[in-house]
C-alpha cells in the first residue's frame, strides 16, 4: 500500500514539475522568438507549483525525507525517539486535517471568483490545499499503521 501510494505521489510530483517546465519553456520561446507572450502561462505554472508542492509535502513526510533536525532525537534513547516518530506523525495527521479544512474553507468563500490570465474558476486551483491536506492525513495514517504492524524478522536486523 506505502510503495502504491509512493509511486502515486511521485507521478503527481513530477507530472506538476513538467507541467512548470513546459508551460515556462513554450511562453518564454513565445515571448523571445515571437514577441507574443502567452497571457495565462505565468498563472498556470504558479499554480502548477502549489499542486507539485502539495504532492511533494506528502511524498517527503511519506518516505521521511523532508528537512529534519536529527541532532536532538539521535540524543534521546531508542524508545523516546521511537515515542517522538509517533507524536511527529499524530501531528502530521491533525496538520494534514486542518490543511484540508482551511484549504475548504478559503475555495468556498472564495472559489468563484474567476483567475485574471487563464477566466477560470479559483476553485480548480485552490483545490490543491484541500487535495495537499488529504495526501498528508493519508501518508500520516500509513505511516501510523507501521506501529500496529507486528515487525518482522528482517526488519530487526
Amino acid at each position: 500500500m506505502k510503495r502504491l501510494y509512493k509511486n502515486f505521489l511521485a507521478i503527481l510530483t513530477g507530472s506538476s514539475l513538467l507541467v512548470i517546465f513546459g508551460v515556462v519553456l513554450v511562453s518564454s520561446l513565445s515571448r523571445y522568438l515571437f514577441n507574443s507572450p502567452i497571457q495565462w502561462s505565468e498563472e498556470v505554472a504558479k499554480y502548477a507549483m502549489i499542486y507539485g508542492t502539495m504532492f511533494g509535502m506528502a511524498l517527503c513526510y511519506l518516505e521521511g525525507i523532508h528537512i529534519r533536525f536529527t541532532f536532538l532525537e539521535d540524543m534521546v534513547p531508542a524508545k523516546i525517539r521511537h515515542l517522538l516518530h509517533f507524536i511527529s506523525d499524530i501531528i502530521a495527521l491533525i496538520s494534514g486535517g486542518v490543511i484540508a479544512y482551511s484549504g475548504y474553507l478559503f475555495m468556498m468563500k472564495r472559489g468563484a471568483i474567476e483567475a485574471p490570465g487563464t477566466g477560470i474558476q479559483m476553485y480548480y486551483f485552490q483545490v490543491a490545499m484541500v487535495i495537499g491536506g488529504v495526501c498528508l492525513v493519508l501518508a500520516a495514517l500509513i505511516r501510523l499503521t507501521q506501529y500496529i504492524q507486528p515487525k518482522t524478522v528482517s526488519e530487526g536486523q
